[in-house]
């Protein structure tokens, strides 16, 4: 059974975006985690430009996680 069509895209599309919303809610995570301990994890802390903003810029990856979250979820399957 071929998956193609509109509704194979849609899922698709509702998995990538789930996908990058994982991906930003760890990093944003790992990086909020690296400003309140001692844990060094994430790539937020390692990107040059973002130096004394790191706080901001893993508050902002969590709240875009929702945001692609929401955003997923309003593809309905079906």
């Amino acid at each position: 059974m071929s998956v193609g069509g509109p509704r194979g895209e849609r899922m698709h599309i509702k998995q990538l975006l789930e996908l990058l919303g994982f991906l930003a809610l760890v990093q944003g995570v790992a990086g909020l985690v690296h400003e309140f301990t001692d844990v060094h994890w994430g790539l937020v802390q390692r990107i040059g430009f973002l130096d004394g903003y790191e706080l901001y810029a893993s508050v902002a990856l969590v709240v875009l996680a929702i945001a692609l979250f929401a955003a997923a979820e309003s593809r309905r399957s079906g």
